[in-house]
C-alpha cells in the first residue's frame, strides 16, 4: 500500500506532500522523504558507483526503512518525485507506471497558467488526481 507520495522542487524544496495513513504517522513519512533527497543527490551526482544513468527518469528503490519502502524518479527539470510504499514485493514495473501517472498528472498540474512555478502545488484537481492514481496501484 502506498502510503505517502511527494513533489520536491530542484532546489529541495518540498512542493506538495500527502499522506494516506493516519496523522501520527504523518510526521514520520515527511521525515523519510526528507531523507531520501540525500540518497537521490547521491546518485544523480556518482551515477557511476549506483549503476544509474543519467537519462533514465526511474532511480528505483532508494533504501529500505524498517517497515516501509522509499522509491524514487527524477525529472528532466530535476523535479523530484518520491512515494513510500509499505509493500515489501513490489514489481519495478509498476512502480515506474505509477510514476509516469503522477508525472502526467504533474505537469498537468504546473501547466495551469495561474501556478507559479516552485511554489507549492495547492490544485484540488491535482491532488484528486494523485489519491486515484494511488488507490489504482495496490500493490498487493
Amino acid at each position: 500500500m502506498i502510503v505517502c507520495v511527494a513533489v520536491v522542487g530542484h532546489q529541495n524544496n518540498p512542493l506538495y506532500i500527502q499522506s494516506f495513513t493516519e496523522a501520527d504517522d504523518a510526521l514520520k513519512l515527511h521525515h523519510i522523504v526528507h531523507c531520501s533527497l540525500d540518497v537521490i543527490d547521491e546518485r544523480v551526482n556518482n551515477p557511476s558507483k549506483t549503476g544509474t544513468t543519467l537519462n533514465e527518469a526511474f532511480l528505483g528503490l532508494l533504501y529500505p526503512a524498517l517497515n516501509y519502502k522509499v522509491y524514487g524518479y527524477l525529472t528532466n527539470t530535476k523535479v523530484k518525485f518520491i512515494m513510500v510504499t509499505t509493500d515489501l514485493d513490489v514489481r519495478d514495473t509498476d512502480v515506474r507506471s505509477f510514476f509516469r501517472k503522477f508525472h502526467a498528472a504533474y505537469v498537468d498540474a504546473v501547466s495551469n497558467p495561474f501556478h507559479v512555478p516552485g511554489k507549492k502545488i495547492t490544485s484540488r484537481t491535482f491532488s484528486e488526481s494523485v489519491t486515484n492514481i494511488v488507490r489504482s496501484y495496490s500493490f498487493n
